[in-house]
């Protein structure tokens, strides 16, 4: 008799996770991308960390896994933020040749929850594997067409960023313990996408509770050393 219980768990063909990872190394706002495997001649496409669930996996540990064999990235708190099921979603002719060389239902009609995450870039280093040929950070602002519906995911998670951004004070994990108020200024204008006015963005974090004015200013800076403040 076969012991069923050493058998791989079989993945569910209608089930998936995507993961948007937000990165920041303190100039830009990438998000990181696989290259999907080259087949023959095949145009290479990017798309977003992203695999079905496997018949015994919950959702959050689904994430957890399918970021961890695509990109060797692991130890990322992932969120849960919206799910799509568009019944078309995959099927682009874009997508088609691949679809039908990795999947072994390539026609099933698959729903994916998707997850985002905001990391320092330089605490990670991913590593393709699996059917990622190559994994990249590529700016927000400079996202090619990607594969399936991963433009639509990743605009709906950059979008949950920025809400979450302005009101969970998310940028006290991408600044170092003390900073200056140029530096958080221009960390608030990348994730938001906007430019905000200097003087109105001093008096508000001033006035916030949030940060706390030091009494030590930049060193080794070849400019006017600027004053250092906290977060809480």
């Amino acid at each position: 008799m076969t012991d069923t219980s050493q058998l791989t768990p079989s993945p569910n063909p209608n089930v998936s996770t995507d993961c948007v990872v937000f990165g920041f190394d303190e100039e830009k706002l990438k998000v990181l991308l696989i290259e999907q495997r080259k087949i023959g001649d095949f145009k290479v496409q990017y798309a977003l960390p992203g695999d079905h669930v496997l018949e015994n996996e919950g959702l959050d540990s689904s994430a957890s896994r399918v970021l961890k064999e695509l990109t060797n990235l692991e130890g990322i708190y992932l969120k849960q933020f919206q799910t799509f099921g568009d019944p078309d979603r995959l099927k682009d002719i874009k997508d088609q040749e691949w679809l039908r060389t990795f999947r072994a239902d390539p026609n099933a009609r698959v729903i994916t929850v998707a997850y985002y995450s905001l990391v320092k870039m330089e605490a990670y280093h991913p590593e393709a594997a699996s059917f990622a040929g190559n994994v990249i950070w590529q700016p927000v602002d400079e996202i090619p067409q990607l594969a399936f519906d991963h433009n639509k995911i990743m605009n709906a998670a950059l979008e949950r960023l920025r809400e979450d951004f302005e009101y969970q004070n998310i940028a006290i994990e991408l600044l170092p313990k003390k900073f200056t108020l140029s530096m958080l200024q221009s960390l608030h204008e990348m994730v938001l996408g906007v430019k905000l006015d200097k003087r109105n963005f001093r008096k508000k974090v001033k006035k916030s509770s949030t940060v706390t004015a030091l009494d030590e200013k930049q060193k080794g800076v070849d400019h006017k050393p600027a004053q250092l403040f906290k977060f809480h």
